[in-house]
């Protein structure tokens, strides 16, 4: 008797190890998905099967949905803006528009484009009410501590480089960050652009937020504020797309960042790593095609023809 109860001890003690194995197993896969030292998730998974079958969380729901919620501020050519001649979903077009649509057919799922203002595209997607954001976010600790990031996309090959844009008649009084002591500046609200303001500039006679940065353009150009805090590229962009705004952009200001700060982000909910890993795997193959530079001159050339802002 005592052999038959030390064999169902024996057989009850394996069960118990063989199931504690299985856990730890399980938690190191777990352990697998690690966002880096900077808060934002660089790690990738192969995407070529669609979502894996141990999905879990946000990417499980997404894949029992059928559906992929995408929110964005539609209005910064070439990556997000608005085609009006067209409805629907097909109004919302740029290299990101691509890139969504790329992650929805990857992950065999219907796309869906929420347009949003800026700071709504971050609340709404770190309070998980929409799968991802992708609106030309960038890299900031804040954002990082707010929302999982991805590795970057649309990488400029050196230092992130910003600065300012001014209306032509003020290129003689306004050559370096001093010369805004007296001027009004102004930003999109919650960007990278703002905090470097912040960080660059000392001294302003008013600082003006506004929603998106084409509302910023419009207000140095109509002269309700005398700098707008950019993104060189895109500032240079507005002004080829708008020859007769009569702006330009200062040289002698760029404002560069460290090599963690470069490339553009999709955004998702604290905590759904495991989905960031699929988007970074799709991230990979973009890159390695050269698709979203691809993208990029092609929207570039279509906002030109439009018109678009």
């Amino acid at each position: 008797m005592k052999n038959t109860m030390l064999k169902k001890m024996t057989g009850f003690a394996a069960a118990v190890l063989m199931a504690a194995a299985v856990m730890s197993m399980g938690a190191m896969a777990e352990e697998e998905y690690v966002e880096n030292e900077w808060g934002f998730v660089d790690g990738s998974m192969d995407v070529s099967n669609g979502i894996p079958d141990n999905a879990q969380g946000r990417l499980l729901k997404i894949k029992e949905a059928g559906k992929l919620t995408v929110a964005t501020e539609p209005y910064f050519a070439p990556q997000e803006f608005i085609d009006p001649s067209l409805t629907g979903q097909d109004q919302y077009v740029g290299a990101d528009m691509e890139f969504a649509k790329l992650i929805a057919e990857r992950m065999g799922v219907e796309l869906e484009i929420v347009p949003l203002e800026f700071t709504a595209v971050q609340a709404s997607v770190a309070e998980g009410k929409y799968d991802l954001a992708i609106s030309a976010l960038a890299y900031t600790p804040g954002r990082a501590g707010a929302m999982e990031l991805s590795k970057g996309y649309h990488l400029s090959g050196e230092s992130s480089l910003y600065g300012i844009i001014i209306r032509n008649e003020d290129a003689e009084n306004i050559k370096s960050v001093d010369d805004l002591a007296d001027r009004t500046i102004i930003t999109q609200s919650g960007s990278l652009q703002e905090a470097l303001a912040n960080e660059n500039i000392p001294k302003y006679k008013e600082f003006k937020r506004v929603s998106s940065m084409q509302d910023a353009f419009l207000a140095v150009q109509e002269g309700k504020a005398d700098a707008a805090v950019i993104d060189r590229e895109n500032a240079l962009l507005y002004i080829q797309n708008n020859p007769g705004c009569d702006m330009m952009v200062v040289d002698e200001i760029a404002f560069k960042l460290d090599e963690v700060y470069d490339g553009t982000r999709v955004g998702t909910e604290k905590g759904e790593i495991q989905l960031m890993y699929f988007v970074n795997g799709v991230i990979d193959e973009m890159l390695e095609e050269g698709l979203y530079e691809k993208w990029f001159a092609e929207y570039a050339e279509y906002a030109g023809k439009l018109g678009v802002e």
